[in-house]
């Protein structure tokens, strides 16, 4: 009786039996993963409820868990999600929350404002996705809900698992204790081929179609800039250990002109600028057939870091190379530790601030390819503008609609207003 109301309702399962119950809210290929991360973690834990927008994309989920866990050896008992606890529609996660302990939010970014906000309002622990908004507004919903989760001790991982891979962690160890001096220019990079795309089907609504095809509309995706390249954002924050003050750069849509790729861009190049005037020089292409790099550096007043685990002297002379091989894989290492403190009763993870403040790194990136503006921090973190839908139905229109032709609305740098 002497802890909180929000301490028993985060420690609930430890009345009941000794399982920490999950729920999964957003069916589809990380969601499922991490569900199968969070069985691996060597805790007792069930899979109690399941969520999704799409009652097939929840049913092909479940199939899936359940046979890596057959895989795996895992005991049948850690999955116990009856009928009545598999939920589809908008407002499925409502009906999860109640059913748990800690809940995996791995729905599409647009929604992670609104279903973390619940979460916590619920008390409950919290696995999610990255990046978790889409817009300033969402942005600033995550930071106010991370405060709370904080004042009730809520643990709170978020999916950078770079903070969590080795190679990483004796990186930065080594980078803030300042041997390669004061970090001046960082280099990071997301360039690639690009990711699916799912051709519209005959009778979808053109709310169904952006929520199947949610990769290509910013009031779900954000552009890629936010949903991949934060990874390489976020290092770099990381590293620097402070948030951009400014950004601006250009971008555009070159070769994926498609109707199917909606409104995002394929290429873009930002320069942000921090406080004591280092910059961050940011790349993220999605075209078929370019050079291909996934990776960060960064260049010191008495050395340099240019690749992940690498550190050299001024003179060349190597002081770190890490050799990857044999760590442990982070994506199952961040589900370990979050599930061994709930276990334990411990609050010991508070990433949702951090994810929000580089979400807002890759957001003004992308402000200032869209609008060839600079883009000031307080500024993107004070915007008033929404892209989120007023109404989630099926029959709703979404935020972005095509013309006749099929085609969507695409940003035009010196026209395009983003503040």
């Amino acid at each position: 009786m002497l802890l909180a109301p929000s301490m028993l309702a985060a420690k609930a399962y430890i009345d009941g039996s000794d399982a920490i119950r999950i729920g999964l809210i957003g069916c589809g290929g990380r969601g499922t993963g991490a569900a199968v991360q969070a069985l691996l973690s060597g805790q007792n834990v069930q899979l109690v409820a399941m969520a999704d927008a799409f009652r097939d994309n929840l049913d092909n989920s479940y199939k899936q868990i359940v046979a890596e866990a057959e895989n795996n050896e895992l005991p049948a008992e850690c999955i116990k999600v009856p009928e009545e606890h598999k939920f589809a529609g908008f407002e499925a996660y409502e009906r999860v929350l109640p059913l748990c302990d800690v809940v995996i939010l791995a729905t599409p970014p647009g929604f992670r404002p609104i279903h973390f906000e619940a979460a916590v309002r619920a008390g409950k622990h919290v696995f999610m996705e990255k990046p978790v908004a889409v817009d300033a507004p969402g942005v600033r919903r995550v930071l106010a809900a991370a405060e709370e989760a904080r004042r009730k001790k809520l643990n709170v991982v978020v999916g950078l698992q770079r903070h969590y891979e080795t190679i990483y962690q004796k990186w930065m160890e080594l980078l803030h204790e300042g041997v390669i001096g004061d970090i001046v220019t960082a280099h990071v990079y997301w360039n690639s081929g690009g990711v699916w795309v799912r051709e519209r089907q005959p009778g979808q609504t053109e709310m169904e179609y952006q929520m199947r095809n949610w990769y290509y509309f910013n009031w779900l995706c954000g552009d890629h800039i936010n949903e991949q390249h934060i990874h390489n954002l976020d290092v770099g924050n990381w590293a620097k250990q402070a948030y951009p003050v400014k950004a601006q750069g250009m971008g555009g849509r070159q070769v994926r002109t498609g109707k199917e790729y909606g409104e995002i861009f394929d290429h873009h190049f930002v320069e942000y600028e921090y406080a004591d005037g280092s910059r961050m020089f940011s790349q993220c292409r999605h075209i078929v057939g370019t050079h291909y790099s996934v990776a960060e550096s960064f260049q010191g007043t008495n050395g340099s870091a240019p690749a992940p685990g690498v550190i050299l002297t001024r003179s060349g002379y190597k002081l770190m190379d890490h050799d990857s091989k044999r760590d442990p894989n982070p994506y199952q290492v961040e589900h370990n530790v979050l599930f061994d403190a709930i276990a334990k009763g411990e609050y010991l993870f508070a990433d949702a601030d951090n994810a929000a403040k580089s979400t807002l790194t890759a957001l003004m990136g992308r402000m200032a390819t869209y609008s060839g503006q600079v883009i000031e921090w307080d500024a993107a973190l004070n915007s008033e503008l929404s892209l989120m839908p007023r109404r989630y139905a099926w029959d709703a229109e979404p935020p972005v609609l095509p013309d006749a032709n099929g085609f969507y609305p695409v940003a035009v740098p010196g026209q395009t207003k983003v503040l």
